[in-house]
């Protein structure tokens, strides 16, 4: 039931008959954030009450046999906590706003609020101010948590491990990569982030007579800006038959300072690599910052690539407004007055929550696959269901 305070705010509005006394106003917004607030901590915690059991349940067994402590379960889980609020807190939001805007229908205070002149929009707008919070939280913690979660998460779950089993972080193996503005391809069989040094080196490029070589060299390092290569044999495509390898060199020490590759550079593309795995929704965790820095340093990607990334910071842009939408959508559904229309709303709500996330994955899916731009693909479905949501208010009116 609705306490007394509102009763008292809503006949101060009545008696006045207009929305200009502020005071009442800013009552009343306290009272709307209330009562949507604690609804949505109960849902935040339940759901993640409810995960952190399930997905314990699971993996016990695993984890013990990492011989992990209650301690370190306790911190894995809340190093993983950010990466879940991600997922979940768009869907608490939206049961939040239905269970808060419902209970005051059925209690006729909408009604009582809307008849003091008070119009929709500026009922909601405590609601956008909290969607709008919880959006921007959203993209802080994609930006520069979530993308690390899993790295934390596996350090957590090896630290108990004999170290004679575990690897050196510092240390990337089978590691390759294009660079497009040179047309150079390095492989390498370990790199060393830490000391910039490389083994089981191999560089193949084309000369500006379109000629093709191949080095292949025991290891190699960037000093003082210059390429320095040991145990270095160097081939050349033989002219008279296209894809024959012919020696051209062979020495201990061999330098190139035409190469113009930088340890930055190579830092970049092993972000990018490990972020992107197989490509799938997994490449939404590539932080903005680091698709940047990868094309600052790349400006000349394939046309594959370049789709796929721009999409990708895109998508990661505009998901997090998702909560933003979540309030267009909830409102006309949830404000209706009447019992009849509750779980009509909850229902409805919740299927064009679901619609709004398959017609996302479809949406990038097309953009990284060069069917729509990337910025329409990133954005298109925020824009369809916030103007679905805003059309829907405006026929409830």
């Amino acid at each position: 039931m609705p306490s007394a305070e509102t009763y008292a705010c809503l006949a101060r509005l009545l008696h006045s008959g207009l929305t200009a006394s502020l005071p009442p106003v800013r009552l009343l917004d306290r009272y709307l954030l209330r009562e949507l607030l604690a609804p949505l901590g109960f849902c935040v915690g339940g759901f993640l009450l409810a995960w952190v059991a399930f997905d314990l349940f699971e993996n016990l067994a695993d984890l013990q046999k990492k011989h992990l402590g209650a301690g370190d379960i306790a911190e894995l889980y809340l190093v993983q906590t950010p990466e879940f609020l991600v997922q979940v807190l768009p869907v608490a939001l939206l049961l939040a706003l239905l269970y808060a805007l419902t209970t005051h229908a059925r209690h006729n205070e909408l009604t009582a609020m809307r008849a003091a002149g008070i119009s929709l929009w500026r009922l909601a707008l405590p609601y956008f101010g909290v969607g709008l919070l919880a959006s921007v939280a959203l993209l802080l913690l994609n930006e520069f948590w979530v993308p690390d979660t899993a790295r934390h998460a596996e350090r957590i779950e090896s630290r108990r491990l004999a170290s004679l089993t575990a690897s050196d972080p510092d240390v990337v193996r089978n590691f390759g990569f294009t660079n497009t503005r040179d047309r150079r391809t390095w492989q390498m069989g370990a790199y060393h982030q830490q000391f910039g040094t490389m083994s089981q080196v191999q560089v193949d490029w084309a000369l500006p007579d379109g000629e093709r070589r191949w080095l292949f060299a025991g290891r190699g390092h960037l000093t003082n800006g210059v390429w320095t290569f040991y145990e270095v044999k160097e081939f050349r495509e033989d002219p008279a038959t296209p894809g024959r390898l012919v020696p051209a060199l062979h020495t201990n020490v061999l330098v190139l300072p035409e190469f113009s590759e930088t340890l930055e550079e190579i830092r970049s593309e092993i972000k990018i690599s490990r972020r992107l795995g197989p490509r799938t929704a997994r490449g939404l965790d590539i932080p903005i910052a680091e698709i940047r820095d990868y094309l600052r340093l790349h400006p000349n990607p394939s046309r594959s690539d370049q789709n796929w990334l721009f999409t990708k910071m895109h998508g990661r842009l505009a998901t997090p407004w998702t909560c933003v939408v979540v309030v267009l959508i909830a409102l006309p559904f949830g404000a209706r007055a009447g019992r009849r229309n509750v779980f009509v709303g909850v229902a409805g709500s919740i299927v064009i929550c679901f619609a709004y996330f398959v017609f996302q994955q479809v949406a990038l899916a097309l953009g990284t696959g060069g069917y729509l731009p990337p910025w329409l693909a990133g954005w298109l479905p925020n824009a369809a269901f916030a103007l679905l949501g805003i059309t829907l208010i405006m026929r409830g009116r």
